[in-house]
């Protein structure tokens, strides 16, 4: 039995463009079950890593693209929230494939213990941003010796 054919008047058929788009609907549908997008007209959310060491957090978020000027970070609590937005860059030709996201972006963690929000560092470089978030003193581990 012969398969239906799919005809679009762009031109042949890529499955693997339906396949990114609906994976983009679902992630955005996901992200809004699970809260993510609390801000009106967030679009999506970074992808991030979290790591913990005996004396800090660490957190990178991936957002290629974006300028300084363009994120915020707040910090509430044990919480950290990033957001801000990609622009969308000016093309000349005509789009074929769209596979990155631009539009609003927003982040939000919350970590296990306290940090010391007053030594927080924050950097932008190659379209990663790095957080840097030190313990206090009361949460490092130490040493106690038995007598």
């Amino acid at each position: 039995m012969a398969l239906p054919t799919r005809r679009r008047d762009t031109g042949t058929w890529d499955p693997f463009a339906e396949i990114t788009d609906m994976t983009h609907r679902l992630q955005e549908q996901m992200e809004a079950w699970r809260g993510h997008s609390t801000m009106p007209g967030v679009g999506f959310t970074p992808l991030a890593d979290i790591e913990e060491t005996d004396d800090a957090y660490s957190i990178e978020v991936e957002l290629p693209g974006v300028r300084k000027s363009d994120v915020s970070i707040e910090l509430v609590g044990q919480r950290v929230i990033i957001s801000g937005e990609r622009q969308e860059k000016e093309r000349k030709g005509v789009i074929r494939r769209r596979a990155r996201r631009v539009g609003r972006f927003r982040y939000e963690v919350a970590l296990p213990s306290e940090f010391d929000d007053s030594r927080v560092e924050a950097t932008l470089k190659d379209g990663v941003l790095i957080l840097r978030l030190p313990k206090p003193a009361s949460e490092k581990p130490r040493q106690v010796t038995v007598s």
